[in-house]
Order: C-alpha cells, then structure tokens, then sequence
C-alpha cells in the first residue's frame, strides 16, 4: 500500500467521527468522493464501497443530531425534483431492459437522496461556502492536472478522466470543467491574498487548456457559450472579455493540427460517423417517446430498439449523446419536462436572487456566486447538448445549492439569520499588532491564524 493510499484511508476513517458529531461534514466527504473519485486513482482501493460507508455514516449522524433542522425547503425545485425522482422510478418498472435499469436505478436513486440530503443540510453561508469550494476543487483537480498534461504534451494526447467514474470520458470530464470555471472565478472573487488570486487565474487557465485538450467538440462549443455568458453576467465585463480574447487565440495557435481537423469537423458533420450517430439517437429516441409514453426506461439505447423505432438505420451504439434525448427515450416527454423545468427553475431561482440582493453588500456573496452558478448551468445545458449525463451529481450538487441559498436569503429576509459578505481570510484571531505575536516568530504567527481560522470553519458547520 502506497503512501497515496494510506493518505486516502487515514481521511475517510478518520472523518467518521466528525461526521457523527457534525454530520454535514458527511455532505462534503461524500461529494468529495464522488466527484473527485480519490479511490480510482490510488493504487489498491479503487472498488471500495467508501461512498456507502461515508452516507451510512452521515444518516446516522444525522438521526442522532438533536441541533441540526431537519427541513427541505418547499420550493418549485425541490417539488419538481421529487416528481422527476418518483416518475423514473414509475419507467423503471416498464423498461425495455429491467436487469440494465435497475442497476441503473440503484445508483440514480441514491444520487436523489443525497441531493435531497444536502439540501435539508444547506441552511446556512459557512455550509453553502464549504460544498462549492469542495465541488469545485474535486473536478478542478483534474482540470489543473489535465491543463498542465495538455501544455507540455503539446495537446496531442487528449485528457481523461478517472477510470470509472462519471467524468471518465474525453467529453464527460470536459463537460464538467466547463461547469467548474464560474465557480474557480468565484472563489477568486472572495479571496484577498494576492498569491491566492494569482494561483486561482492560473487554475483557470489550466481548466481551458485541460478542455482544449480532450478534444470534445461538444466540449468546444460549449466553452464558448460559457465563456461569453461568463463576461456577461461578471462584475469587471472588460477584465473577463480581455482574459476570454487573450486565452482565445492563445489556445486555438497552440494546439496541434490533429485538434483543428477534429474541430473542423463541426462543419461538416453530415460526413463525420460520431456525429451521424447522435443524430440517428436522437431521431430513436424521439420515435421511442412518441410510441412509449413511460419511455423505454434506463439503458434502452441498445441496438434491438434501434432497430424496432428507427429501422432504416439499423443497429447503433448504446450513447444518447444528450442529456435531453437521453431523458427523453428513457423517460418519455414526462421525464424531459420534468427534467427542464427543474433547469428551467433553477436559473429562475438564480435571477431572483440577484435582482433581490442587489444593492446589499452584506448579500453581494450570494449575489456574485448566484451569477456564476447561472454561468455553470448553462455551460451544462449547452455542452449537454451533445453528451449523455443527465444524472450527473455535480450537476445535482449545484441545484442543491441554488436551493440552499435560496433558503438562506428567505431567512435573511426575515431577519432570522446574518449572512454578511466577509473576505474568506477577514476573521483572524491573532493579528499582527496582538501582544501575543510579539512573543512568537512569525511564520508560528501564521500557522496560529490558519489553524484558528479551521476551528472557526468547523465550529459553523
């Protein structure tokens, strides 16, 4: 066992006890696990049941807690999530392949709860703060790691995601850096320390090449839909613009010819094999849907229905290339409006947020991260176009927090709770003009803050 590996275990054991005494702990363990899948790139614990043993711990936790509220806001989302979650379970007892769905169930369902789990735990700014920043670093990871990869291989090779996972794929891990670039500039916005806000920038700059290089053209069309949003809904419209026009042409000179004959290719789509064949799965599903009104339930892209509701193609592959197609044959036009409108919803929800704190500056925290979670939905809509991942958890964990601040700012309103806007470093205990850092150096100084500054964030969890 590597040292990799023990790091990863003394982490997860050691994190149960403070899920049983703080269980929203077990929300960022687990979204952590989920998303960043620490497991699969370690050498000897890749088929480890950690995210059960993490949720099992986390209810019990939970069941335990006498101060925690246990209250799911009722709110446009949180409704029309439990219908989606209820009506895949209707299709899922009318598939067309009940063995293939079912498994497919057993881990959708257990996305739905956990979703639903952070949302009754999201009553607050700490909470709120904690699961972006563990959201967005879990799939920044690998944006950093596959932008440097793409920078001194070139581009040639393309960027992969976790074996395994959701985001294992060339255009999954694509889809979700694009996801995830909002919400880097959002963290920026809220650090002070200058180096923090360098190492940020270039995290940034790392996530576009590491798009760049998986060679997703969904992925390509997708950056750019999120890039011009991004300098729409910003504060500093000229600063984004310049770093989007500067980023642009760098990355479009750098990558090799091999990358511009595959985005070249968009053009041309009627001659290109992959794209054909997301258009002949999305003519499926749609005649699926018009036939089937429960859909063909989870996993019914397969070539026997292919051949049954579009013959004259014959057998295909077993990719929706869609999320919006790939509810639909599996979900009928029930489940793809349950689907929108719980984006639909969300990007509402977001809008109103920052039409309603505008002008406060102790709600511009929310204001500023409402915006970029807008930018991040529609890079999911607009990418997702192209790919298959309607059940993606990052996805869930994002509605998850517009939901949770939707809550909190219902409750500011009240006056109920304080949720000013502070920098994230603006509270420290020892200062450098206390007497007591005159009696230590200062690097023991720093140390102290920093760990004064981890009991501070433990202790508003």
């Amino acid at each position: 066992m590597g040292l990799r590996d023990l790091a990863l275990l003394i982490i997860i054991y050691g994190s149960m006890p403070l899920i049983l005494r703080k269980p929203f702990i077990g929300v960022l363990i687990w979204y952590w696990l989920s998303l960043m899948n620490p497991h699969r790139i370690s050498w000897t614990l890749m088929n480890q049941p950690f995210a059960e043993m993490i949720v099992l711990t986390w209810l019990f936790g939970l069941l335990i807690a006498q101060n925690e509220k246990k209250q799911i806001p009722v709110s446009p989302i949180t409704i029309t999530l439990g219908l989606f979650w209820f009506w895949m379970l209707i299709t899922t007892f009318f598939a067309f392949y009940p063995d293939l769905a079912w498994r497919r169930w057993d881990l959708v369902w257990k996305i739905m709860l956990t979703t639903y789990l952070a949302i009754l735990m999201l009553n607050s700014k700490e909470r709120i703060l904690a699961l972006t920043f563990v959201v967005t670093f879990s799939i920044g990871f690998y944006g950093f790691k596959g932008g440097y990869f793409t920078l001194i291989t070139g581009g040639v090779h393309r960027v992969w995601g976790p074996t395994g996972s959701f985001i294992a794929d060339n255009n999954e891990i694509g889809l979700a850096l694009i996801m995830t670039i909002p919400l880097l500039f959002y963290i920026r916005s809220l650090v002070t320390p200058k180096i923090a806000k360098h190492a940020l920038l270039l995290g940034v700059i790392l996530c576009f090449f590491a798009i760049l290089g998986t060679q997703s053209r969904g992925a390509f069309v997708g950056v750019i839909a999120m890039g011009l949003f991004l300098a729409m809904k910003s504060q500093n419209k000229v600063a984004y613009l310049f770093i989007i026009f500067l980023l642009a042409p760098a990355g479009f000179i750098f990558m090799p010819e091999v990358w511009h004959e595959r985005m070249s290719s968009i053009d041309d789509f009627e001659s290109d094999a992959s794209a054909m064949g997301r258009i002949t799965a999305w003519k499926m599903a749609y005649n699926l849907a018009l036939h089937e009104p429960f859909g063909g339930g989870f996993d019914t892209f397969r070539p026997s229905v292919y051949l049954m509701y579009l013959p004259g193609a014959g057998a295909s592959g077993t990719d929706a290339h869609s999320i919006y197609f790939e509810v639909l044959g599996e979900h009928g036009f029930i489940g793809l409006g349950l689907f929108l409108c719980l984006g639909i919803f969300a990007l509402l929800t977001c809008g109103r947020i920052i039409r309603k704190t505008r002008g406060d500056p102790d709600m511009l925290w929310m204001k500023n991260l409402a915006a970029m979670i807008q930018v991040s939905l529609v890079g999911y809509a607009v990418c997702g176009a192209f790919l298959g991942l309607a059940y993606f958890d990052y996805y869930y964990a994002i509605i998850a927090i517009v939901v949770g601040m939707a809550f909190v700012h219902e409750q500011y309103e009240k006056r109920e709770i304080s949720v000013a806007s502070k920098p994230i470093d603006a509270v420290a205990p020892v200062q450098l003009g206390d007497p007591r850092s005159s009696r230590m150096p200062q690097s023991f100084v720093n140390l102290k803050r920093m760990i004064d500054r981890v009991k501070m964030w433990y202790k508003s969890l």
